[in-house]
């Protein structure tokens, strides 16, 4: 039996050996998930997070997938307001166990943000010190893209998902004429999870509240102070429900048994134990993919989940 002198020894050397190659420790980390808006372009009398999705409605999707996390802590999750009983009730129905504050939103997505965060000012989060902000209405992000997403803001500071362009992006006036043409070589389209230092955030959103500056992407704020995000690569396929289609789009991948992760290049050297992590993985998805996909009724459209729980 090894003495715990001996093990305080080998747990030097591995931390020493972690931050030499790159990989830095798990940090305490909390996730906001962003589940405020009016979701005017989605159309409909149900609000697209509450769209029933193989089983479950889209928040749910992705509120589970940050509680399977083994890097995220707890999850406090923003909601409109009115809407929080719901959120109680679907914690208590999926084992939502992460799921730790239901705070009401602001009047953008900025200020819903902001109210998550000064959530974390509670005694019960004295120790996170990342924080991971999430869309609510990204139902197909894997606990192992957020898992990839948290290990690089460890050793950066800032990390956003994200996916490399393919088709050319535009830039234009506000009469829509092409003003200039990016490097699509350089073109990347930003998605969530965005995770940063928790002080540096904070930074962030404060200066940019006290300037006046007004952003729904997250990394704007923090490249608004000049620092930087390091771009995590986990596909395309992290769609975010915005028309009655990309519920179609994210039946057909659930079905299929797709799951979204990082490209090899963005986990080596940053996730440990790939080989563990991947086998874990594939566990915590075959019970959703064979139980809840395959026979789930994904052609249904009305929520008994939403209107149930607004009676």
């Amino acid at each position: 039996m090894m003495k715990e002198s001996s093990r305080q020894y080998f747990k030097n050397v591995s931390e020493t050996l972690r931050t030499v190659i790159g990989i830095e420790s798990r940090k305490p980390t909390a996730a906001i998930v962003v589940a405020a808006g009016s979701a005017i372009r989605f159309g409909g009398d149900i609000p697209k997070q509450f769209m029933p999705l193989c089983g479950m409605p889209v928040v749910v999707h992705a509120l589970r997938a940050f509680c399977q996390s083994i890097y995220i802590d707890t999850v406090i999750c923003v909601v409109r307001p009115g809407d929080e009983a719901i959120y109680e009730e679907y914690k208590e129905k999926f084992s939502l166990d992460k799921l730790s504050r239901i705070v009401s939103g602001g009047d953008s997505r900025q200020m819903s943000v902001l109210k998550g965060i000064e959530a974390l000012s509670e005694k019960q989060y004295k120790d996170i010190s990342f924080v991971a902000i999430a869309d609510g209405a990204r139902p197909l992000i894997s606990p192992q893209a957020i898992d990839a997403c948290c290990m690089s803001a460890y050793r950066f500071g800032a990390s956003t998902a994200a996916y490399r362009a393919t088709d050319t992006i535009k830039l234009a006036d506000k009469h829509s004429f092409i003003e200039s043409t990016p490097d699509r070589n350089v073109s990347w389209h930003a998605t969530t999870p965005q995770v940063f230092n928790l002080n540096l955030y904070r930074a962030a959103a404060y200066s940019s509240l006290e300037e006046g500056f007004i952003s729904t992407d997250d990394n704007a704020l923090v490249e608004h102070i000049n620092r930087q995000v390091k771009l995590v690569d986990i596909g395309p396929y992290n769609i975010k429900i915005t028309r009655p289609e990309d519920i179609i789009i994210a039946e057909a991948l659930l079905k299929s048994g797709f799951t979204v992760t990082a490209e090899e290049s963005d986990t080596e050297n940053i996730l440990p134990d790939s080989e563990n992590l991947n086998a874990s993985y594939k566990n915590r998805n075959k019970n959703l993919n064979s139980a809840e996909v395959e026979n789930a009724d994904c052609d249904e459209r009305k929520s008994a989940q939403y209107t149930g729980a607004k009676q």
